[in-house]
Formats: C-alpha cells, structure tokens, sequence
C-alpha cells in the first residue's frame, strides 16, 4: 500500500549516526560484541518509540502516520542488526553461491501497518539449502530481536520451499502476498518475487477470490455477522480493519498492485471510493493503535472500558443528548459501515471484470426468471439496473429496487446497490410521494423477509434518507451494556424477529405471542410501532414520548389512518410499560395488575404491547431473552387479558384464597384438620402469591421437615418454565434472615432474580426465591446445588464475614467499572394498596443485594417480596416493604432515613462498619 510520508524521520532514528556508533564498538569477544548491539538498539528503539508516541498525541487521528512510522523504526532497527551481525559477528568476506540470505517483512509488517504492539513478521530467504554460515547469521538476530523484548513471527525458507509452501497453504500464500525487501540479498528477493507470481499466482486467481471471500464470511460469522456490535473488534469484526486488507489482497493478486492507487488504475476501485478506503483505513488503525497503547498489549477489541479514553483523547465532545464515547462509537460504525459499502463496490467491479467468463464470485444463481420489473434487468441472477442514470430519471425506482427485491426473492446486485448509494439524496424530495411511502410500507410489512431488504436500504443509504428520523439513529450506540447493537440494527432486528414469530419460526421461545399474532386486527401498527420505538433516541430526553411525536408526524405520511396513527403513538410511549411492569413489580399484587390495566385500556393493545415488547427484549442480544422473562409477560398478560375480559366479575381476593387452598387440599390429600392447621398458620398473603405447584412443594417440605425435627430445611426445585430453580428455605425466622440468604446465594454463584419471604403465624420463616446461574439458566447442576446449602448453612451459622467475601468475588461483569451510575432510589407508595414499594437502581457488583437487604434490615422493616432485574452494567432491584407491624411505611422522617441508607448500600458507602457477629436488637418479619 503507498506510504505516507513521514516527516522528519531522522528523528525517530537516524540509522547512519548510529551505524557509524556501532562501527566503534570494540570487543574481544562475540558474546560481548552483541551485547553492546542489543544495548545501543534498546536505546535506539525507545527514543523512536516515544518520539511516535509524541507524534500520536498530538495528531491523534492520522493511523496510517503512525502505523508508517513504527514500520520505518523497526525496518531501520532491522537493517542495522543485520549488518552488525553479517559484518561484525559472523563475517564472510568470500560467500558462495549459497550463503546468501535475504531479510523480508510479511504480513502486517510487511504491508507497513504496525500498530505499537503488532507483531514483527519477517522471513529469511535463502537460494537453496541452509548453510552453517546462514544458520549463524538467523539465530543471532532473532537473539537479539528477543533480547530487545520483541514479538517475532519468523521463518526461514529456500526459494523451493516458499512455492511449495504457498500452492498448499492459503495463510502462508497470503502472508507472502504483501511480502516487502527489507535487506540483504536483494537480486534473490526479486527472483523469489518473479516464482511466485509464475508458479504460484499464475491460473489460480478465481480459486483466490473465492477462498478469501469464504474466509471473510467465516470470520464474520465467528465475529457475530454483524458491523454493527457495540464492543467491535478492529481487526476482524465485519466492517474492520481486515475487511479493507481482503480487498487489497484480491486486487493484488489479480493485478500484481505494489501500491493502492493501483486499484483505480485496475477500474476495481474509482477515486472517490479510493479516498473513502484510505480515510477509513486511517480511522480504523488510528482506533487500533490507541486500543494498543491503552491496554499495553496487541488488545484489538474496543470495549467499553477502552472506549471512554479513545474518545477523549481522539478529542470527541459532547453534544446534546450523545456523549462524547456515544459520538466517538458513532463515527465507528459509520467508518465500518463505509467498508461494508466499498466492499460491495468492489466486488460488483470484480463481477464486471470476471463475471462475464461464468458464475460470478461466491454467489447463488437464480432459478427463475420474474416479470414485470418496471425497467430493472436481471444481471447473472441479481436485480440490477440498465444504466447509470437510472435513479436519475426517476427517484421512485430507488424505493422499488427494494420492493421488487423482497417481492421476488432476489438479491441486489452490488452495482445497483453501489448507484443506489450515490443517488440516496434523490429519495428527499419524494418522501411524501403517496407511492413511495406505499412501496416503503409494504416493504417494512412483508410477509417474507423485511429485515433482510431493510437492512440492505440501511446499507445503501436509502432508509435513513426516506426516514429521516430513523438516519439520526443509524449507527448509534449507547453506552451501555445491555445494549449489544447499534439502535438502528437493534431495531432492523426486532422487525426480523417479529416477521420470524408471524411466520411461526419462533414457536418454542415465543408460543404466546405467535397466537397472538394470529389474532391481531391491526398488524400494519405493530411493524410500524416496532420500527418506530427507539427512533427519538439520542435527542436529550425520554425516547419513548420523543418518540411518540415522531409517530404523530410519520404515520399519515406512511398512508396510515388517525386510529392507526393513535394506536402506534400509544405504543411507542409506552413501549417500556410492559416489561417495567413484569420485572419490577410483584404480579400477585392486585394494584400491579389494575394499574396495567388502566394504562392499557383495551385487550387489542394489550395484544400488540406484549408482543412488541417480546420483540424489543431479544433484539437486544444474544442471552438476553430468557424463560423467567417469557413467564413473567405471560403471567402478566393473563392476568391483565382475565381482568379486562371480565372486569368487575372477576374474582376477589377472598374467592382466590379460597380456590387455591381447595386445589392444594386436592393435591395433598391430607385429612381436614391437617389441611385446616395448614391454612391458618400461613397468612392470606401467601396463598395469593404463590402458585399451585408452589404452594404443594412448601407443604410437604414443611411437613417433612417437622417430622425429622430439622430446624433448616432446605429445598432446590429446577423450574424449566421459568428457566430458574426455585430455593426454599423454612427454618425459625430471625433477623436479617434474607439479607443471609442473599448472600449465600451469590457466594455459591448463583443470581436472585425473584424472591417472596413469608413468615408464618407461628414464627416460621419460608422463603421461596428463585435462582440462575450467570448465564441465566437453571441453577440445577448437582455441584452447584451443593455448594448453595453449605454456603446457606454456613451464612445462617454465621461462620464468615459474608461482605468481605462476597466482595473479594470477581464483578459479574468484568468492564462493567468502566460505567459510572449513580445510585437512585425510588419509593412508591401508590404502587400498592398494601405495600410501601422501593425501587434501587445501582451498578451491578457483588456485595450489592447483600448490603440492601442489610439496610433494609438495618431500617427495621419487613420485606415480602423481592423483584432483581439486570440490564447489562445496572441493576435494578425491587422490594416490596412494610414496617414491623404489617403497616406501609409513611412517616416522612422514616421515609428519608430509609432512601439514605439504601442510597449509600448502593453505592458501597457505609458498609465497612458492618460488623455481622455482634448480637442485633431482636426484630420479626412479620406483617
């Protein structure tokens, strides 16, 4: 590739100054002779270092420079070992024919892209067998290279070996691609050069392509397939840094380019889109070296620890609703973007050049033919265009490229996709085009594969100029993470996940909502609620009401109706009802319930609300989506459909207690008065919470347990349906029960996510509290399952400082202190007719749920359930309170010292006085 430039590189090293110091240097022995060398080089090398890193800081954006520059220092480094070591260590004055030896950089060495902590790649090149004297000379110098702290990929071939070795090895072939003639023996580099275009290059070009091409897609599939994940690795992730070098590698290899302005020359790149490769080269290796510097190793993944500095010190700021990291990631995924799109220029190039001599490269053939193309052709089974201008002669077309895409199943061709890009600013004009918007919108609602074309429109540009709106969101991030894509591709898939659920692909994870999607009247809102539910992100206020005045604007654009309009407004605002109702809040509570119900009003939108947001949770990322969460929007769904069905008729709170106690006494079948006893002892409460099955399980736990006279009893219950184990605890109650419990949990492991604490008429407690590992699955492994009773055991027994040890435990996230989140801590007391609710909000560690119920204990109140819920780095914990005597808490003062002291458990303040072996003033649990 060219070389920039580098200004005044005498002062990263001046190699004849310091060839001349070397010459001086005077020793009796070899030992001592390289010794001086490595000493003089490790001087040499450092200055040159820090004079780059100098140069870096203050031209923080110009990769390219700096990648040149290091290259330049270790090819100066390298030319005076070498002849140090030729000329002073191991002499020849008289060489035969084969004591020659030749110095080569390969790979990225050899392409001039070495960031601070890259490898050296070099290969020795030898004409025939290795000789003693060539032996000599290669040892000596990676001695030294080693000595100087370097990372060396080396080999040593004859000129034999590299064509044997490259015809059978695609990596050894590509690494030799770039080969570059450092020193030595430079008329046996151009005869290595001349057998390797003739024996190895000459007749397997197609074979080329086509390999790498499978490489890149094998790597991007190992990479997440997607450009567009927001801890992205630089080098291999798709739209990095790799990608450009396989564009490079291909058009070398047809071409034999040394430079890459060849690429024009060759019609494979145009001017324009050779700035565009090296502005995106110089981002991308800019990133990189700064990822190297911070980490102090060749780290090639930006993650959110990184990104905070690189922003910063790449000089980003702040603007309105984006941080400056926000903005930083932005640029990031428009750059990798950029490379997606020169990518497909590239290859519709190729597919020009090649392409008439038989299949095109790496790419399905049409079966059949489709008509009515309204003036687009088929070119070697992709939809193209006749003609450059197309665009130009009508703006509609850059709307039915992709409506006829999704109509016939076909793919675009890289050409169309490539004119579609340069002619997107045509799309502004027709936005209001009662046609386009028509087109847009039966693509968006396609019952084939929306996602797919959506993305390719993302791709060309052409969606965030129809939608406007949604290009202020393309390629944004949040700095957070739970967020796992950009908002624009988050939201792409999202759309792809509901078309996957409508077409019944998704039976076993989303059997609720394929049902109800079967069922919906108004299934053109749902796709357009979905598409529009993040869109005002980024703007420096609540998304979801932002949102909600987009909606108000773009759906009698789309050719939508006002009830249509209304009903998609109702659901972008309150797109995150549903799932802050399930998960934060106690379903068996009558008030979460009715409150719901009031807000939804109507089972149509209750219908639409659960699915968008099954949709909205699994777009977010791998793992997120889980069965505890499908439970609680199922529970919370039912419960809501029953009470809007039947409203006023349904049941009350005593004719629920009195149905589930008839269906326990069924499933037991103990005698009356066992079942009367039963009853009494366990107050209301208890048989409104807890289901059927549950309340079976407790039964025969307690009983087993008063019949061998066991004081802690302990059960584990996998739950496949709600992907938990359910733990239960019955043992006397006493203080600071729970916030025990809590801890032991995590000490062996595991996570709370759900817990209700019952404390029985004669002082029992039974606490039911469901568990998963860090992966959210069940925590049902027989191993794991032991090490949660002895850590119960041992927490109840009081035989460890739980808080030191619980903070001695690796972060569940281990960047997650890149975050900065200050606590907050909500308490409602409208929430419930019966509890007072509080709600902490706090970065995730640890101690955390510990030192909560720990103050809580401390505040002397009673806790009856408890709602833990994760979003990435935040933890958002829920408890559902009452003070001592079974009464809300609603004493201001009280009120204020509870809020304090929750603020300061969440924040780790005020623990380290905790001292969990002195005696504590004797308190009850009970309501």
């Amino acid at each position: 590739m060219a070389k920039e430039r580098i200004p005044q590189r005498r002062r990263i090293i001046d190699r004849a100054r310091i060839a001349e110091e070397l010459h001086s240097i005077e020793a009796e022995d070899n030992g001592t002779l390289r010794a001086n060398l490595v000493e003089r080089m490790r001087g040499a090398m450092d200055a040159g270092r820090a004079e780059i890193a100098t140069r870096f800081e203050e031209r923080p954006s110009r990769g390219t420079l700096i990648t040149e520059s290091y290259t330049f220092l270790y090819d100066q480094l390298l030319r005076l070992i070498y002849d140090f070591t030729a000329q002073r260590l191991y002499s020849n004055s008289n060489p035969s024919d084969a004591e020659r030896l030749t110095l080569i950089a390969v790979g990225g060495y050899g392409r001039s892209e070495m960031c601070p902590f890259s490898d050296l790649d070099i290969g020795f090149l030898t004409p025939y067998k290795q000789t003693a004297w060539g032996e000599q000379v290669i040892e000596s110098i990676l001695y030294t290279l080693w000595d100087l702290g370097l990372k060396v990929g080396h080999s040593s071939r004859s000129l034999d070996d590299v064509v044997r070795m490259a015809k059978s090895d695609l990596t050894i072939r590509t690494a030799l691609l770039e080969a570059r003639f450092i020193w030595g023996d430079e008329a046996l580099y151009d005869e290595a050069a001349r057998r390797f275009e003739a024996e190895v290059v000459s007749g397997t070009t197609k074979a080329f392509v086509t390999e790498k091409l499978a490489e890149r897609d094998a790597r991007h599939a190992r990479m997440g397939d997607s450009r567009y994940v927001v801890e992205p690795n630089v080098k291999d992730g798709k739209g990095g840094l790799r990608d450009l070098h396989t564009l490079f590698w291909i058009g070398k290899y047809i071409h034999n380019t040394r430079a890459l302005g060849e690429l024009v020359e060759h019609d494979l790149l145009t001017a324009d889109e050779l700035r565009q490769f090296r502005k995106a080269r110089d981002f991308l290796l800019a990133v990189r070296c700064h990822l190297h510097l911070l980490a102090g190793r060749p780290e090639e993944r930006l993650t959110f620890d990184f990104q905070p500095e690189i922003a910063r010190r790449m000089a980003y700021a702040e603007r309105t609703g984006k941080s400056a990291v926000e903005r930083f990631m932005q640029h990031y995924f428009l750059i990798a973007k950029q490379v997606g799109d020169l990518t497909g220029v590239f290859l519709a190039h190729l597919d020009e050049q090649y392409g008439g001599r038989g299949r095109r490269f790496a790419m399905p053939t049409l079966r059949r033919s489709p008509k009515r193309l309204n003036g687009f052709v088929i070119d070697r089974g992709r939809l193209s265009i006749p003609n450059d201008d197309f665009f130009r002669e009508e703006p509609l077309r850059l709307l039915e490229l992709f409506w006829l895409t999704d109509r016939h199943g076909l793919e675009i061709h890289p050409h169309a996709m490539r004119i579609a890009n340069r002619d997107e600013k045509l799309v502004g004009p027709i936005r209001d085009d009662p046609k386009a918007n028509e087109l847009f919108l039966d693509i968006l609602t396609s019952p084939r594969d929306p996602a797919s074309v959506l993305r390719w429109m993302n791709e060309a540009g052409v969606f965030g100029r129809f939608v406007p709106d949604f290009g202020r969101v393309v390629a944004q991030m949040q700095f957070d993470m739970y967020h796992h894509f950009t908002v624009d591709e988050h939201t792409i898939r999202a759309i792809g996940l509901l078309s996957r659920i409508e077409k019944g692909e998704l039976t076993d994870d989303h059997p609720m909502a394929e049902k109800i999607m079967a069922e919906l009247q108004s299934r053109r809102v749902l796709y357009v609620a979905v598409l529009l539910h993040d869109i005002a992100k980024g703007r420096g206020g609540d998304h979801s009401i932002l949102g909600a005045e987009v909606a108000e604007e773009l759906c009698p654009r789309f050719g939508m109706s006002a009830a249509e309009t209304q009903e998609v407004a109702w659901l972008v605002r309150n797109h995150l009802l549903m799932s802050a109702t399930a998960f934060k809040r106690d379903l068996s509570d009558h008030k979460t319930i009715q409150d719901f119900v009031l807000a939804v009003q109507s089972a149509e939108r209750l219908k639409l609300l659960v699915v968008l947001t099954s949709v909205d949770i699994r777009a977010v990322g791998p793992g997120v989506w889980n069965d505890w969460k499908r439970q609680l929007l199922t529970d919370l769904y039912l419960a809501s459909e029953e009470m809007l069905r039947l409203g006023h008729k349904s049941k009350g709170r005593d004719e629920r207690i009195a149905a589930r106690q008839d269906e326990l006494a069924a499933r037991l079948g103990w005698s009356e008065e066992a079942m009367a006893a039963h009853f009494k002892r366990l107050r209301p409460v208890y048989w409104i919470a807890e289901s059927a099955d549950v309340a079976e399980a407790n039964a025969r736990q307690m009983q087993a347990a008063e019949e061998a006279g066991d004081k802690l009893s302990i059960a584990a219950m996998p739950d496949a349906d709600r992907g938990a184990t359910l733990l239960t605890v019955f043992t006397s109650d006493h203080p600071g029960l729970f916030y025990r419990l809590a801890g032991a949990v995590h000490m062996a492991g595991g996570n709370i996510i759900d817990a209700r604490i019952h404390t029985s008429r004669d002082g029992m407690a039974l606490d039911n509290i469901l568990v998963q590992d860090p992966q959210g699955r069940p925590f049902d492994d027989p191993g794991q399952l032991e090490r949660l009773e002895t850590a119960i055991r041992d927490s109840l027994a009081n035989k460890h400082r739980l808080k030191d040890r619980l903070e001695r435990r690796a972060l569940p996230h281990p960047r997650a202190d890149a975050f900065t989140i200050e606590p907050l801590v909500l308490i409602d007391n409208k929430a419930s007719n019966r509890y007072t609710v509080v709600e902490v909000n706090a970065l995730d560690r640890p101690a955390l749920l510990n030192g909560l119920t720990h103050a809580l204990f401390q505040s002397k109140v009673t806790i009856h359930s408890a709602h833990i819920a994760t979003y990435g780095e935040r933890a958002v914990d829920t408890f559902y309170l009452t003070d001592l005597f079974g009464e809300k808490i609603l004493n201001g003062n009280r009120l204020k010292a509870l809020q304090r002291r929750l603020v300061e458990a969440a924040g780790g303040e005020g623990e380290e006085d905790r001292d969990e072996e002195r005696p504590v003033e004797k308190a009850t649990r009970a309501a």
